[in-house]
């Protein structure tokens, strides 16, 4: 899991990145030997080529360039290089001028006759879709491309495009250049705190998108409904119940509580940070239910293993003439699996593929899991290789989880084989794995994946957990000592630990 910025060290980082420089040295398809692993980044810095810096360079102009050197830099010398190969990707980066004439072909927003007469030029309205596009398919490469268009063309300071490259920045994870791009707008409106909001809400990191909200009020910036709406997808990851809350009452305060996409976030966020009953009253007292309404009340009492409840809502949804969809039976099928509801199960799978709700492969897991967790090894088995549908390593590690809980090593072994097949790499797979061999005394096996997994530097990802006191959200993850009250909470541990046994509860340490 990505380690989260905290908010003074990503201000100091990025500060380093703003110092001025006259005349940086321009990264180009010239700059480097063309060797065969070089040649990867050609498309991209073709239009890069075209862009490098002049005596008259503004210093936002730079902040961009270094901005998309430094990206091209990155996937260059990293492992990412190989996403801008050609040869092993099923995208390949367009030519962006010619992917802008065939946009505004498709939204009319340049005449077809036009087009066939003359190469016209490229306007921002045509730019911002063109980016927003990529986006939303999460294509950096490509729209790495508009990027350096917007710079050669000038549009870089539109505030559309500005919030364009955003939001794609932001949705590729990549949310360090979101912020610069943002730093750098000479105008920003409601889209572009919005975008940058939603960005770093899209990795919880709640602390930052609370101060970007602050700072967005004292502007005199009013936020809309969709701004609250990735404010409160940030608490909802983080399991910030008191910022929750706190935005909550802003919601109320500025009229928009009674909007039911808001009102549906505010039950995911509540259920989400275990305020399950506050959840319930926004779902109870809302005007004009949707299905996503619906589906965020059952899949939330779903998450604390209320299955009944869960169940009396889908036949109360049913009643409501409200039409169930996959979302809705994915959480029916979670609460009877978290239950142990395997007879529930098993009815609510069949009454959905007889309804025509195509099943997808987290239905069938979930069915997997249900029948695993019951001991059904061999049923969940058959059930696997009846699929319709390739079966993924999700499924196969249901399988795997409880063929570990039920003591079934052959059938582990299977599981965890067939999903080494998908996921090769995969550590937490391969140290099972291991250790179902020497469980069954097949040594040099489990010496040969040990070894595996050290030849290669594998390492399973540490566990992490949170834990919200008096509105401060307090990170664990396994072997990180750094805590200066370590000893402290340790002994609270084996408090807590010791009393769980008392009750007759013997917990996994392992």
């Amino acid at each position: 899991m990505k380690c989260i910025l905290r908010r003074s060290c990503f201000m100091k980082k990025l500060s380093c990145g703003f110092q001025t420089v006259s005349h940086p040295k321009p990264f180009t398809s010239q700059t480097r030997k063309q060797t065969p692993q070089n040649k990867r980044l050609d498309r991209a810095l073709r239009v890069l080529d075209l862009i490098v810096p002049k005596p008259c360079v503004t210093p936002t102009h730079q902040t961009h360039l270094r901005l998309v050197q430094n990206i091209l830099q990155t996937a260059s010398n990293h492992d990412c290089s190989d996403d801008f190969d050609g040869s092993n990707s099923m995208i390949v980066i367009p030519d962006a001028f010619d992917e802008i004439l065939q946009l505004s072909s498709r939204k009319n927003l340049i005449p077809k006759r036009s087009l066939q007469r003359e190469r016209v030029g490229v306007d921002a309205n045509v730019l911002s879709h063109a980016v927003s596009s990529y986006g939303s398919t999460r294509n950096l490469r490509a729209g790495i491309q508009y990027h350096c268009l917007a710079i050669r063309t000038g549009f870089v300071y539109n505030v559309y495009v500005g919030s364009s490259l955003i939001s794609l920045y932001g949705k590729c994870a990549e949310l360090e250049n979101a912020y610069r791009v943002f730093e750098e707008m000479p105008v920003r409106n409601v889209v572009s705190w919005t975008a940058i909001i939603s960005g770093f809400a899209q990795e919880w990191q709640v602390d930052v998108c609370l101060g970007l909200f602050h700072r967005m009020r004292n502007s005199t910036m009013e936020p809309n409904e969709f701004t609250f709406t990735s404010l409160l997808s940030a608490c909802t990851g983080s399991g910030a119940l008191g910022h929750g809350r706190s935005a909550h009452c802003q919601t109320i305060q500025m009229g928009f509580n009674s909007y039911v996409h808001i009102a549906n976030a505010l039950i995911s966020m509540y259920c989400k940070c275990g305020a399950v009953e506050d959840a319930l009253y926004i779902f109870g007292k809302m005007d004009g239910k949707d299905t996503v309404s619906w589906n965020s009340m059952i899949a939330g009492y779903a998450l604390h293993g209320l299955a009944l409840q869960a169940i009396d809502l889908f036949e109360e949804m049913k009643k409501q003439n409200a039409k169930p969809d996959a979302i809705t039976f994915l959480g029916v099928l979670s609460s009877c699996r978290h239950a142990g509801l395997v007879k529930e199960g098993w009815f609510y799978f069949n009454w959905m593929v007889e309804h025509g709700v195509q099943p997808e492969l987290d239905h069938y897991s979930c069915v997997v899991d249900l029948l695993g967790r019951a001991g059904l090894l061999e049923v969940a088995l058959d059930f696997i290789k009846k699929m319709p549908i390739y079966p993924n390593a999700v499924i196969w590690g249901s399988l795997l989880s409880s063929s570990r809980l039920h003591g079934s090593v052959w059938m582990g072994i299977q599981a965890a084989e067939n999903r080494l097949l998908l996921e090769p790499g995969c550590p937490a797979t391969l140290v099972q794995l291991a250790n179902l061999y020497a469980s069954v005394g097949y040594w040099d096996r489990a010496a040969t994946v040990r070894k595996l997994m050290k030849d290669r530097g594998l390492k399973t990802n540490p566990g992490c957990s949170w834990v919200e006191i008096k509105d401060s959200v307090y990170q664990f993850r396994v072997e990180d000592c750094s805590n200066t009250r370590l000893t402290e909470i340790l002994a609270v541990l084996d408090i807590l630990v010791d009393h769980m046994r008392t009750l007759g509860y013997e917990p996994d340490m392992h």
